[in-house]
């Protein structure tokens, strides 16, 4: 286990102002490559982090030990504005990136910062929303659950790892949608990663989680958490395979969540390309496929042009969700 310690960076929630920014710069060094995490650790893009930066140095396809930095906040705001502002030309550090991203540009919520103002790098494994519940709780299956949140929206208080508006969020607004609730009368709390979220219901603060297979599957089997539903065209393998899919209980909702990065804006195209073949090197790896099924991530690898113009497409299209939901006008 040869990635570094994350180095976490305190700043405040990001609102129309990011003048934070420059508090959170690392110093320059030349200790080789860094992967910035845009939340605490304990969630999807501090695994992404880890996992991909692991493997790229057992690989030796990076120069020494892969950096570990932690900038929680906004969503992944408070680290993309640090990362173009601050990291421009920077052709060492990458950071971790999803769906949750995207979706947050989509909606405008990075000010005036858009999904132009980086390089979108590429996608190397996939991950499957997922709705769970303490082992305790009164609902014995997703059915259960949502009749009674029909009944009485305000009872049920959800927890994600996102902003409001953001992935997590928009997981179980679909699924409201899709069940006849009224999207705006979902109670849901942000908390800053995945960790945290899942801290808050097993501490018996909040009635659901809304989360990822990644970050459910080792607490189903140390019998802490129950999954209700994963948000997959079908059934995953491993502690879930068990559990039914949303769509197999009659509600067609399923939520993606790829794992990949972006690059800071004015890097160079030799350090672009450099990036690529490494990437490309580290998705067909046989050490990768372990590491990704150590992670109980799924296979998907996009790169290059086909990835920016991917999220691209993803950007119009959260924004379409986004406003038939009534998040933005």
């Amino acid at each position: 286990m040869r990635v570094l310690p994350e180095r976490s960076c305190w700043v405040f929630p990001l609102t129309v102002v990011l003048i934070v920014l420059a508090s959170c710069r690392p110093p320059e060094s030349d200790r080789g490559w860094e992967c910035i995490a845009p939340a605490n650790p304990g969630g999807g893009w501090d695994l992404t982090c880890r996992t991909a930066g692991r493997a790229l140095t057992d690989l030796g396809l990076a120069p020494g030990m892969v950096r570990v930095t932690n900038i929680p906040g906004a969503g992944g705001g408070i680290a993309f504005a640090h990362a173009v502002s601050q990291r421009a030309g920077d052709g060492n550090v990458v950071v971790a990136a999803s769906p949750a991203t995207v979706l947050r540009l989509a909606q405008g919520q990075f000010a005036h910062l858009t999904a132009e103002d980086v390089t979108w790098l590429g996608a190397v494994a996939t991950d499957w929303g997922v709705v769970a519940v303490q082992p305790d709780a009164p609902w014995e299956d997703l059915e259960e659950l949502l009749n009674q949140w029909r009944s009485d929206p305000a009872a049920i208080v959800v927890s994600g790892g996102s902003a409001v508006g953001g992935q997590d969020h928009m997981k179980v607004l679909l699924l409201a949608d899709a069940a006849g609730i009224e999207p705006q009368a979902v109670r849901y709390v942000p908390f800053d990663g995945g960790g945290e979220a899942m801290t808050a219901l097993l501490g018996g603060f909040v009635n659901v989680f809304s989360g990822d297979v990644t970050q459910a599957d080792g607490q189903v089997q140390a019998g802490n958490l129950r999954v209700l539903a994963v948000l997959a065209p079908e059934r995953v393998e491993g502690a879930l395979s068990s559990v039914p899919t949303a769509r197999e209980l009659g509600y067609p909702v399923h939520w993606v969540t790829w794992r990949g990065f972006y690059l800071p804006p004015g890097v160079d195209e030799g350090s672009y390309r450099r990036w690529l073949e490494v990437l490309d090197e580290l998705a067909h790896s046989p050490e990768w496929e372990e590491a990704r099924l150590q992670a109980r991530l799924s296979p998907f690898y996009m790169a290059g042009e086909e990835f920016q113009e991917f999220v691209h497409r993803q950007v119009s299209e959260f924004r379409r969700i986004s406003r038939d939901l009534g998040l933005i006008p």
